[in-house]
């Protein structure tokens, strides 16, 4: 499987969310850490995929999403 970084507007667009809401969840062990890569940060493309998958999978459960 081939792995790649992406940058934080690309993984905004992905999930949605703000740059606040990210860093809490990061801060919470709640979504996943971002990598260094020298002075810049990036995700794995991969891991955030699959934090979206676990999403829908929480939301298509009979609890209410939150």
């Amino acid at each position: 499987m081939q792995q790649r970084f992406i940058r934080f507007p690309e993984l905004q667009k992905m999930v949605g969310l703000g740059r606040t809401k990210i860093y809490n969840r990061i801060k919470a062990g709640t979504f996943p850490r971002q990598v260094k890569l020298g002075k810049a940060s990036g995700w794995v493309e991969s891991e955030i995929q699959e934090w979206i998958l676990q999403q829908i999978k929480q939301c298509r459960h009979p609890a209410p999403c939150q």
